[in-house]
């Protein structure tokens, strides 16, 4: 059963307005990844990934990383939308953090501009931020959404929420 959508306010948007599948597009917003107390990735040239009832994923440019703090992971996924993804930790002098990140080398028709951009789990890093706001995780575990003041749900992903 679909939920009721949240109302919007001026300047946010609604997930549920979002396509399925999903859109790939540009931002130009700050966007930073914390990890070990220090900004590892940095960028204002990220893809944002949005889909019915997810807050925005965001994709950074694999190089807005730290030389060193990717390192590839074996083992794969699949999204039915993108292909199928490959796994990096998230390495710096005092943190590491198991498969917080992912990228889809050859992703679906679609998809291209994915190609050597990576995402990160927000709950498995310090802290992710949009043009300095402190982005919450979304729900699960499963999911790679980024949660700010900007976007409204409700959010797939916290419990009862499968059947979405």
């Amino acid at each position: 059963m679909r939920p009721t959508p949240l109302p919007t306010a001026p300047g946010q948007e609604s997930v549920w307005d979002y396509p399925r599948p999903p859109r790939v597009e540009p931002s130009d917003e700050v966007v930073e990844v914390v990890l070990g107390g220090e900004v590892v990735a940095r960028t204002t040239a990220s893809l944002r990934v949005l889909e019915t009832s997810h807050p925005p994923t965001y994709y950074l440019p694999a190089d807005a990383f730290s030389d060193g703090v990717l390192r590839p992971t074996p083992g794969h996924t699949y999204c039915e939308w993108k292909g199928r993804a490959s796994y990096f930790d998230l390495v710096t002098p005092t943190r590491t953090t198991a498969r917080a990140a992912w990228t889809y080398p050859d992703p679906i028709a679609g998809f291209e501009a994915l190609v050597g951009h990576v995402a990160v789990m927000p709950g498995l890093v310090d802290e992710c931020r949009v043009d300095g706001e402190v982005v919450r995780p979304q729900e699960g575990g499963f999911y790679g959404g980024w949660i700010t003041d900007r976007v409204v749900g409700p959010f797939k992903g916290g419990p009862d929420t499968r059947g979405w």
